[in-house]
């Protein structure tokens, strides 16, 4: 958390909504991260993980980012009646449909939490099929459209009424673009950050009218709280048994401390690539 007192997040232990943002992050900013065999730290801010999970529980941190978007479209979304009728045997966004932009790891393990709340769940990439990607989407029970094939027009002729959009590319074009599909009563959630420099136009006039006429809401996440972290831990062990062969494959490579220059800067491959500490 920041040092400041004036800062209500971080004096409720909700650093991830710091105002001030001089909070630090382990690996992400301003403090070192945890590639050693030892470490030491607060245990407040430790959350401990079954050993089952001990191969996989790297995926824990970016399915945070997909758990505290969630926590947060359920309570944006009590503004109306948006819960589904219960139904036996049925999730609880049974009625509703999503759409995730972009099929990297924070997108994958987005999908896969919505299907697990009972999305109709549709991910949108750009690599046409097959592709390792879209099988992952597959095995989940959502299902991979690529932009090689479709429009965002034609994708969200396909869904119908977009009910939410989790958007992990950091693509600015991309996501204002769709934007423009949010259905009625809608829920866009930024979770990307733009690396581009240039100017990109858009239908201001469009977006704010959707925006009021259709009930829209658009928020960005980042970070997490333990809240966020605890549902990642426990879902990760909901999905490692109901989809083992698709948590398995988000990890495409496991290697030595020595491939890291290549892996940072070289034109490495796959979903999710893993630095092995011996």
């Amino acid at each position: 958390p920041c040092p400041h007192r004036h800062c209500t997040a971080c004096v409720h232990g909700r650093q991830d909504f710091c105002f001030t943002g001089d909070f630090k992050e382990r690996g992400i900013k301003e403090m070192h991260g945890f590639m050693a065999q030892f470490v030491v730290d607060d245990e407040t801010y430790m959350n401990p993980v079954p050993r089952e999970l001990r191969h996989v529980a790297v995926l824990v941190e970016p399915l945070t980012i997909a758990e505290k978007a969630l926590i947060q479209v359920w309570d944006v979304q009590q503004r109306l009646p948006w819960s589904c009728a219960r139904e036996p045997g049925k999730a609880p966004a049974h009625c509703h449909r999503a759409v995730v932009l972009g099929a990297g790891p924070v997108g994958l393990l987005g999908a896969m939490a919505l299907v697990s709340h009972g999305f109709a769940t549709y991910v949108y990439a750009r690599e046409p099929v097959p592709n390792p990607k879209a099988g992952v989407v597959d095995r989940i029970g959502a299902r991979y459209i690529s932009a090689q094939t479709h429009s965002l027009e034609e994708l969200a002729r396909e869904v119908g009424n977009v009910d939410l959009v989790y958007e992990a590319t950091g693509a600015s074009r991309l996501a204002f673009d769709m934007i423009k599909q949010l259905g009625t009563n809608g829920i866009f959630v930024f979770t990307g950050v733009p690396g581009r420099k240039a100017p990109v136009e858009i239908d201001t006039d469009l977006v704010m009218r959707n925006l009021v006429l259709k009930n829209q809401v658009v928020f960005g996440t980042v970070n997490a709280g333990r809240d966020a972290f605890e549902a990642a831990i426990r879902d990760l062990a909901i999905f490692a048994q109901r989809w083992p062969e698709g948590v398995r494959s988000l990890i495409t490579g496991r290697f030595p401390m020595e491939a890291y220059r290549e892996l940072l800067l070289g034109s490495s491959s796959g979903i999710k690539n893993v630095i092995r500490l011996n």
